[in-house]
C-alpha cells in the first residue's frame, strides 16, 4: 500500500510540473501580449473658440486584439490552480504513505514548501491582483521541483528521533508560509527595479512594464508581503528555539542553520526598520528585499547540503 501511494505521489508531482510549465508559458505569453499592446494616449485639454471653456478630449479607442480580454492570463491561472491541486495531492499522498507530515527531508520539504508558495500566491489574489508575477512564481516552483525530484529524491524513511515532535509540524509549516510571502515580496521587488529603470529611460525595450503598476505601488505591495513574512519568520525563530530546548536541552547553540535563520531575520528586520525610519525607498529597499529572499534560498539549499550541524538531517 505504501509503495502504491508513493507511486501515485510521484505521478502527481511530475504531472504538476508539466502543468506548471504550461502555466509559465501562458504567463510569459501574457507579458508578451502586454508588450504588444499600444501605448496609452493621454487625454488633452483643448480650449473652445470663445476661450471661456475648456473641454477634455479623450483619445480615440483602439480596436486591437492585444487590448481585449487577457485569455493567456486566464489560461495561466487555470493551469496554475490545476497544477497546485496535483501538487498538494502529491504532498498529501507522500505524507499518508509515510504516516507523518511530508517535510522530513530535502525532497519532501521542497515538495511541501513550493506548494505553500503557490498557495500563498493564489490566496493573495483575493486581496491584491498579483497575477503579473505569475511567471516568476510558476518558473521558480518548476525549477525547485525539478531539482528536488532529480537530485534530492529519497524513499519514505522513519523520522530521526529529533524530528519526532509536534514542533516539526509547527516550525517547518510556519517557516514555509513565511517563505511564500518573502518570495512574493522578492518578485514584486524585481518588477519594481525594472519599473525604476524604465522610468529612468534604461529599459525602453520592456514595453510590458507600461501595463504594470508604478514602482512606488510595487514597493508598497512588496512591503506588505514582507511584513507578513517577517511576522511568520519571527514565530519560526521562536518555535525553533523552543524545539531545540526540547530536543537538545538548549535554546540556542550557534548551529549553522540557527545562525542563518537569525541572519535572515536580521536582514528583513533591517529592511523594515530602514524603510520606516531611515527613508530607504526605491531601489535600495528593493535590493535589500531580494537579498533577504536570496538568503532564505541559501538557507534551505546550500546550508542544508554543505554545512555540518545538528540540522544535517534536513539534507537527507
Amino acid at each position: 500500500m505504501t509503495d502504491t501511494l508513493v507511486t501515485y505521489s510521484n505521478i502527481a508531482v511530475y504531472s504538476a510540473m508539466a502543468i506548471y510549465a504550461l502555466a509559465f508559458i501562458m504567463f510569459t505569453l501574457d507579458l508578451s501580449r502586454r508588450a504588444a499592446a499600444p501605448a496609452a494616449v493621454p487625454a488633452r485639454v483643448e480650449a473652445v473658440a470663445s476661450g471661456s471653456t475648456a473641454v477634455l478630449v479623450e483619445p480615440p479607442l483602439v480596436d486591437d486584439a492585444p487590448t481585449k480580454s487577457p485569455r493567456y492570463l486566464r489560461a495561466a491561472m487555470a493551469l496554475t490552480i490545476l497544477a497546485w491541486a496535483l501538487h498538494v495531492a502529491a504532498a498529501v499522498l507522500r505524507g499518508v504513505a509515510a504516516g507523518r507530515v511530508p517535510w522530513a527531508n530535502m525532497f519532501e520539504f521542497t515538495l511541501t514548501a513550493t506548494a505553500i508558495i503557490v498557495g500563498v500566491f493564489l490566496v493573495v489574489q483575493f486581496w491584491q491582483d498579483l497575477r503579473f508575477v505569475g511567471a516568476f512564481v510558476s518558473g521558480f516552483v518548476l525549477i525547485a521541483l525539478g531539482i528536488a525530484a532529480t537530485n534530492f529524491y529519497v524513499d519514505v524513511v522513519p523520522l530521526p528521533p529529533a524530528l519526532q515532535s509536534a514542533w516539526l509540524v509547527i516550525h517547518v509549516f510556519v517557516a514555509s508560509l513565511g517563505t511564500g510571502f518573502f518570495a512574493l515580496g522578492a518578485a514584486l521587488s524585481i518588477v519594481q527595479l525594472l519599473q525604476a529603470r524604465r522610468a529612468a529611460g534604461k529599459a525602453a525595450g520592456l514595453r510590458f512594464l507600461d501595463t504594470l503598476p508604478a514602482a512606488e505601488k510595487l514597493e508598497n505591495m512588496a512591503y506588505r508581503m514582507i511584513v507578513v513574512g517577517f511576522v511568520l519568520w519571527t514565530f519560526t525563530l521562536i518555535a525553533g528555539a523552543i524545539w531545540a530546548e526540547r530536543a537538545w536541552g538548549r535554546y540556542w547553540g550557534w548551529d549553522t542553520k540557527e545562525v542563518w535563520t537569525f541572519i535572515i531575520w536580521t536582514i528583513f528586520a533591517g529592511y523594515i526598520h530602514a524603510r520606516a525610519t531611515r527613508g530607504w525607498r526605491g531601489s535600495r529597499s528593493a535590493t535589500l528585499a531580494i537579498i533577504g529572499f536570496t538568503a532564505v534560498v541559501f538557507n534551505f539549499t546550500i546550508v542544508n547540503l554543505f554545512f555540518k550541524g545538528l540540522h544535517a538531517y534536513s539534507g537527507l
